[in-house]
This record gives C-alpha cells, structure tokens and sequence, in this order.
C-alpha cells in the first residue's frame, strides 16, 4: 500500500514538474489585445491595410492640380544641315552649330465631373547661332491656359470618384474586420488551453482523490464493510485516473504549444488561463444585427465594388470605338526677341480651338459583342451579389441566435457545475463513512466531469459567438456604436 500511495505521488511530482513552478496568468481579454495588436497576423493585416491606404492616398492626389518643371539647361548642336541657296536655286550643306537652352512650367487639373483636363502654361526659349551669320534669339509664352476632353467618350474621372472612396473605405473595414476574426481566433485558442488545463487539474485531484479512495477501501475491506468487487473497482478508478493524468499531461503540452506560436510568445512561457467570471448580457435582435452587417461588413462593399466596376466596364465599352468627338481649346501669348526684355515685350495673342469627330462604319459587330458581353458580365455580378448578401444575413441570423442561446446555457452550466460538485462531495464523504456504494461514488464524479467541460463549452460558444457577432457586424452592441470610432486611434 505505502509502495503504492508513493508511486501515485511520485507521478503527480512528475507531472507536475512538467510545468514551471512559476506561471504567467492571462485573461481573454489580454490575450485578445495580444492577437490584435503584436501577433503575426495582426502585422499582416495591418500592412495590408496600409497598401490600400497609400493606393487611396494616389488616387486623391491624383485629383488635385500636377504642376511640373521641364528645364534642358544646355543643347548644343554641331552638324551639316540642308539649307536652299536662293542665289544658285540649289539645295546645299552648310555646317550649323548652336546652343540652346530652355524652361517650361506647366500644371494641369483633372476635373472628374466633365471628364475634361484643364492646362496652364509658362515658357521660355533661349537659342544662340554660330556660324557666318551669329545672332541670339529669345522665345517667351508669357502664359497659356488650355481645356480639353472628349465630348461623348468614358469619363474615367467619374468612376474613379465613385469607386477609389468605396475601396478605401472597404480596406478599413476589412482591417476592423480582420481585428475581429483574431479576437474570435485568440478566444478559440484561449478556451483550448482553459479546457486543457482543467482536464490536468481535474486528472491531479483525481489521481489524490480515487489514491485516497482506494486506500479507505483496502481499510474498509479488512472489516468486510466493502466488497472485493467494490475494492477492485476502487482500484481500477486509481489506474485509470493515473492513465488519465499522463494523457491530459500530454494535451496541456501541445495545447500550450499551440498557443505560443499563435500569440507570438516566448517558447519558454506558460500560460495559466484565467477564466472570465461573468458573461454580458446583450440583447440583440437579428434585425438590428442585419443592419448593422450591410452597413459595416467588408464583404457587402466588396460586393457593391464589384457591381461599380461591373457597370464601370459596360459604359466604357458603350462608349469605346462608337461615335465620338473631341475638343480642346487654348488662348495665351507668346513672343520672340533678340533679347530677354524684347521677348516680353508687346506679346502675340495665340488662340486655338480644335473638335475632332470620330464616326465608325463597319466593325462587324465587334462592339455589339463586347457590350453583350459586358452586360451579361453585370447581370451575372448582381446575381452573385444577391446571393452573396443572402447568405450573409442567414450567417448573421444563425449566430444571433446561437449567441442568445449561450447566454442561457451559461447560467444553467453555472448552476449545473456547482452542484455537480457539492453532489461529488457529499457522496466522497458518504463513502468514507460507509454510507454510499462505489457505483453512486463513480456515478457523482462522472456528473462533475460532465459539468465542468459543459461550463468551459458554453462559455467558449458564448465568447466565440460575442466576438463572431461583432466580426460580422463591426458593431459593438454592449456600446451601441460601430467598431469604426476604434479606427482612428489605432492609427494615432
């Protein structure tokens, strides 16, 4: 017997040594602002959002006024050039060789609601000759203001007005969205380790329990208060718990395994989970929870893009290779001088409109074709897009209800748990004074088993459910505000 009792605390000492004599506790809600914050995927999906950022930041400075420099400091030129020679009525060589220099400031404005691209204008040229005949020259535009676009063609600026906000704005949902699905992950993670760790602890107290068990039962059965069934019962419970022990030893490991490489920690840290004590209670309607999703939910803008870009498409092949016309128009002046000041002087007025047309005859169909095509395109897109944004309410639905649900089952696995306990209690002290049978004993410590993995799974759906709601909606419904007040902050 004292052979026994000291191998069972020999294994309990081994399995125990398994972790460190010191332990780093954790809450769910340290461990979620560890995955949104310093994981690894939380550095993935924060660059990812700031690729569409510096994407959305080109496209807004696309839209504001290109003002550009163009200098050719020196040119200079050395070479035998055709030339007609009045006199003999003969084309001749004769060597020319000169120095040129020049300067130009130009800006230019898109302007999305024509389509249109409006220019400004500055110049000046400087040229020096060399040769028989040596004479310096100078060439101004004062300035010149120009306006062109296509009168019946895409107008891209348009489309890039409504669809470039559109993307932007789903990158930071999908960032928020992102955020969300690693605090549902990070939970996941957290109750796999919560339910490990009670399994250990469970199969210690039980190795402690049935050794002690066992021993009242050899002490009873020396008085023949207990069969030798009951006492061999007795027994096998003691080499079960302290197979048990050695299984759930082995699951804490991987499971802690699991959960390093997921939160980025050390390999040496051990984590002893600590569980939250209370659960919130939210009401949520699947009608509100619905509304929120098609307001916030990155998938309903990406849908939404896609119909954009969809009719995007059809009008720029409606309006590619039809009938077209285009106009430009420009008015400003301009002056030559054999000195700088004489090129300033008194300058030219210089006017230009210019309408282009464009009329196809025959293509062969190619364009009714495309645009066929690309009708179709859009129809099958908002099919899919409907389809998309159905099943989405149905996901919402579903886990609305799941999470309603959990918050029930919470209060009665609470309840559960603890009698479940007091029962196992009661009846261990029943059978140490002889008033219970090993059956009743093994049955009340099933019970509390059952109970105790109940709670942790309720409780794990619960949270799972709280944080899936939120990834869904990116509503915090505890608050009644969207997670997108969060955004701006994080990027402070």
């Amino acid at each position: 017997m004292k052979r026994r009792y000291c191998h069972s605390l020999l294994l309990a000492f081994l399995c125990l040594t398994t972790l460190p004599a010191q332990e780093k506790r954790m809450t769910l809600s340290q461990c979620v602002e560890i995955a949104t914050d310093h994981s690894l995927q939380a550095f993935r999906a924060k660059n990812m959002y700031l690729s569409g950022y510096w994407a959305f930041r080109t496209y807004k400075a696309g839209r504001l006024p290109f003002v550009s420099l163009q200098l050719t400091p020196v040119q200079y030129n050395s070479n035998f050039i055709k030339r007609y020679d009045y006199n003999q009525n003969i084309e001749v060589y004769r060597q020319q060789q000169s120095i040129a220099s020049s300067a130009g400031l130009s800006l230019s404005q898109n302007l999305d609601l024509t389509g249109g691209t409006f220019t400004f204008n500055s110049g000046l040229d400087y040229l020096r000759n060399f040769g028989e005949n040596i004479y310096t020259q100078y060439s101004t535009i004062p300035v010149r203001m120009g306006y062109s676009q296509s009168l019946f063609g895409f107008n891209r600026f348009k489309w890039e007005k409504k669809i470039e906000p559109l993307k932007y704005e789903k990158v930071k949902k999908q960032y928020l969205y992102s955020r969300e699905s690693l605090s549902e992950t990070a939970t996941r993670y957290f109750f796999n380790l919560a339910m490990a760790q009670a399994e250990y602890d469970m199969a210690v107290e039980n190795v402690s329990s049935a050794d002690s068990l066992y021993l009242a039962g050899k002490e009873r059965s020396r008085i023949s208060s207990i069969s030798q069934a009951d006492l061999l019962t007795l027994h096998l419970d003691f080499v079960n718990a302290e197979n048990a022990l050695e299984n759930a030893t082995t699951q804490l490991q991987k499971t802690m395994f699991g959960f390093i490489s997921f939160f980025n920690l050390e390999k040496d840290d051990k984590i002893y989970p600590d569980l939250p004590e209370k659960t919130k209670e939210i009401s949520i309607t699947a009608a509100e929870a619905i509304a929120a999703m098609k307001e916030n939910n990155p998938d309903i803008l990406a849908c939404r893009q896609q119909v954009l870009e969809s009719e995007q498409e059809l009008e720029r092949i409606r309006k590619t290779g039809g009938f077209d016309a285009d106009f430009s128009a420009g008015v400003g002046f301009n002056q030559a001088g054999n000195t700088f000041r004489d090129a300033y002087i008194d300058p030219s007025r210089q006017d230009m409109v210019r309408i282009g047309i464009t009329i196809p005859i025959v293509d062969w169909g190619i364009r009714k074709g495309r645009i066929n095509m690309a009708k179709n395109n859009l129809d099958a897109t908002q099919l899919a897009v409907r389809q998309s944004e159905q099943d989405l309410e149905q996901e919402v639905i579903s886990v609305v209800a799941e999470f309603q649900k959990q918050q029930k089952l919470i209060a009665r696995a609470v309840d559960a748990l603890q009698m479940a306990i007091s029962s196992y209690n009661i009846n261990k002290q029943r059978f140490l004074v002889g008033k219970a049978d090993v059956n009743t004993l093994t049955l009340s410590l099933n019970r509390r088993k059952d109970a105790q993995r109940n709670y942790l799974s309720a409780l794990s759906n619960y949270w799972q459910g709280y944080y899936a709601i939120r990834k869904l909606t990116l509503f915090d419904f505890e608050k009644r505000e969207t997670l997108s007040f969060q955004f701006d902050k994080l990027f402070e």
